[in-house]
């Protein structure tokens, strides 16, 4: 392959390098950021893409990089997803007087990670991808330095995180001594040819790995605190898009790299997928902080995304990724709303801060009472649609008792949610609320529009989309 045809492939990363590189050295030179600088990273990420949908596809570095519909269906989520984060957190960061250049620089740099980990075709790049995000994401964590509860959080993420990265590398050099390669391909071939128990253990590990990266249970104990203590656009941004990106990686390494075992690492994910349904179900029935609430709710969220991927093939694929877009606007939107409120300068993060919303901020309660039945999975929310997918995939996979223990937990989860809804309409307000930011609102707004009833129509193209980029990804 030609540099000219490899760096076309590479058109999506080198935007985001280059723009990187050049906001870092504006960003020095003008030492906090501006509504300029902000334009100009949400150029590149939307520009980014762009050449994700326009480019041309195949395979570069030595299968290092795959450029496929998988990785392309992915790569636009992302790279908008991280558009929007943007500016809510630059200006969340501007109304604190914590405005730094730094931020819209580390969100371009982790969604470079995440988008060279949708793309990752062997055991390297799988592991310099997760951790390029994985970096950028700590110091995300810890931005407000002089923030106890932010530094700690920051800390503990690190702290795990390196922990996590060392099961992972640990059973990336397990796949790599029994298969002989790095290359997802290669190790296909050579579980045919006695490579078999030991990569299989090795893929154990790196499973854990990632299952650390998705907040999937057992590995979730960081979970909670992270999202309570990072600043709240931070948390939007890393409870979303991230792990649309770690569970793309994750499909692509069970299917096309141990796509002839899918019955010895479907027990796996079955075993996660229960347990993370179920932690995030009785665990969130006593949290009474919203961002601890919704840590939980996206450690069961994570749950039914594993079901569906535990279905195996093309079909389970699919109903993963529709499953994991949806939640993204969902949870974008969550903590967009949590941003845009506040009541006498301080941030509104309990269940008791929001009583009485209603009667302050109709609009604003009618868009959390929109995530809130789409977390529940109510119709005809965008959260029904995804649940829908994956119920589908694991009843088509023969995996029926599997999706009824996980609609079970969608039950017990529905406490917290209509308690929610009934402090926002029902219970005395407090006092007033401050007026909430036009970027924070925006974003409020349309993702909350997007849920419903926009989905209705956004089906129409996402089902399609997500079936071509699922056949490109369950290919063995």
């Amino acid at each position: 392959m030609t540099f000219q045809s490899a760096a076309a492939l590479a058109r999506p990363e080198l935007i985001l390098i280059v723009s990187a590189l050049a906001l870092l050295v504006w960003g020095a030179f003008q030492s906090r950021a501006s509504v300029a600088f902000t334009i100009a990273a949400m150029a590149a990420l939307v520009a980014a893409a762009v050449a994700s949908a326009i480019g041309p596809m195949g395979r570069a570095f030595s299968g290092g990089l795959i450029v496929d519909s998988g990785a392309v269906f992915s790569k636009v989520v992302i790279y908008l997803a991280s558009a929007l984060a943007v500016p809510l957190g630059e200006r969340w960061f501007a109304r604190r007087g914590m405005a730094r250049f730094e931020y819209p620089v580390l969100v371009m740099l982790a969604a470079l990670g995440m988008g060279m980990m949708v793309s990752a075709g062997d055991l390297i790049s799988l592991y310099i991808s997760i951790e390029l995000q994985s970096l950028a994401l700590y110091i995300l964590a810890a931005f407000q330095r002089d923030d106890e509860k932010s530094s700690e959080a920051g800390l503990k993420y690190f702290v795990l995180g390196a922990l996590s990265s060392g099961i992972l590398l640990y059973g990336t050099s397990l796949v790599y001594g029994f298969a002989g390669s790095t290359r997802f391909e290669v190790i296909a071939q050579s579980m045919t040819h006695g490579a078999g128990v030991g990569a299989l253990f090795g893929l154990i590990f790196v499973v854990c790995g990632i299952g650390f990266k998705v907040s999937a249970a057992p590995f979730h104990m960081w979970t909670p605190d992270v999202y309570e203590g990072a600043p709240t656009p931070v948390v939007g941004f890393f409870a979303g898009a991230p792990k649309l990106a770690a569970m793309v990686l994750l499909a692509r390494i069970l299917t096309q790299s141990f796509g002839g075992a899918v019955d010895q690492w479907r027990q796996v994910l079955v075993v996660m997928a229960l347990l993370s349904v179920a932690v995030g179900a009785f665990a969130g029935l006593a949290q009474s902080n919203l961002k601890r609430l919704w840590a939980y709710s996206s450690i069961a969220s994570i749950g039914y995304a594993l079901v569906g991927l535990a279905a195996g093939g093309a079909a389970g694929i699919q109903s993963m990724l529709v499953y994991m877009v949806l939640y993204v606007v969902d949870v974008t939107g969550f903590f967009a709303c949590l941003a845009a409120l506040s009541r006498g300068g301080k941030a509104m993060e309990t269940m008791a801060d929001f009583a009485g919303l209603a009667r302050e901020r109709p609009a604003i309660a009618l868009a959390m009472t929109v995530f809130s039945l789409s977390a529940l999975g109510l119709p005809p929310m965008s959260g029904l649609w995804g649940k829908y997918y994956v119920f589908k995939a694991a009843a088509g996979a023969g995996l029926v008792w599997v999706a009824v223990a996980a609609l079970v937990g969608s039950v017990v989860a529905a406490y917290y949610y209509l308690k929610l809804i009934k402090v926002m309409w029902l219970d005395p307000s407090p006092g007033a609320t401050d007026a909430p930011p036009a970027e924070a609102v925006a974003i409020t707004y349309a993702t909350a529009l997007f849920a419903f009833p926009a989905v209705l129509i956004a089906l129409i193209v996402l089902d399609p989309a997500a079936q071509t980029a699922a056949t490109s990804l369950a290919l063995r």
